[in-house]
């Protein structure tokens, strides 16, 4: 039986492979220690290659930085738009705030815990630049206002009584947790004596969507109340 030779693998597909473990390594990085935390050096020696071959790929760290966000933000910003266009489509007119958080939400929280150790180390970045004041919001305005908004929409119909900057807030308070559930730090582990774990994105699942819209639907009714009653004063 004659064994099939193996041919050799072109150039560019040598070089995207080698690519993808540059921007691996700077990711995981960029995770544990934030953007100025992290040196060309440091993402050569996590590859094991020096620091030379990173010049070759790319002209600076910022745009290390710049391909890492580019290679994965718009995945999982068209899978919420996917699903958030999907939900509205199934509710015919008539969302509901947990239907589209759950859209929004549970889409998010299935690709970082089925997707690897990459889009962990990814969701722990995107943490870090969510609380980053000095260009953090910058960055996220970037990339994720479409889709943000297109919840905010969603999230408008379904409290049409509601005001435009208690459903802002709302989104604030869930971005905040979304982000702080991405970054896996282990405190909910100590603090509940391992109860919970940072890292169980299905316990998160379960709850963070349903928990979230009985705080918009109390908050938006409790402030509508109170409308109500200074305008009867």
């Amino acid at each position: 039986m004659t064994t099939p030779v193996r041919k050799p693998r072109r150039k560019a597909e040598q070089r995207a492979e080698t690519l993808e473990q540059l921007l691996d390594a700077a990711e995981e990085l960029f995770s544990r220690h934030g953007f100025y935390g992290v040196t060309i050096k440091d993402i050569a020696d996590q590859v094991g290659v020096h620091k030379s071959l990173i010049h070759y790929y790319f002209t600076d760290k910022q745009e290390v930085f710049d391909k890492v966000m580019a290679r994965r933000a718009p995945v999982t910003s068209g899978r919420r738009m996917d699903a958030l266009d999907a939900y509205e489509a199934a509710a015919g007119g008539r969302p509901t705030v947990e239907g589209a958080l759950r859209a929004f939400l549970d889409t998010d929280l299935d690709t970082y815990s089925t997707g690897g150790d990459g889009w962990r180390h990814f969701g722990a970045l995107s943490a870090q630049i969510n609380n980053t004041p000095a260009w953090g919001a910058e960055v996220m305005d970037r990339l994720y206002d479409p889709v943000v908004l297109r919840l905010i929409g969603l999230l408008k119909q379904a409290l049409p009584d509601a005001l435009e900057e208690d459903i802002f807030w709302g989104y604030h308070f869930v971005t905040g947790a979304l982000t702080l559930s991405l970054a896996r730090t282990g405190r909910i582990d100590r603090l509940s004596g391992g109860k919970c774990r940072s890292d169980d994105f299905e316990a998160i699942k379960a709850r963070m969507a349903s928990f979230m819209a009985h705080g918009f639907i109390g908050v938006c009714r409790d402030r509508a109340e109170e409308r109500r009653k200074q305008a009867r004063e």
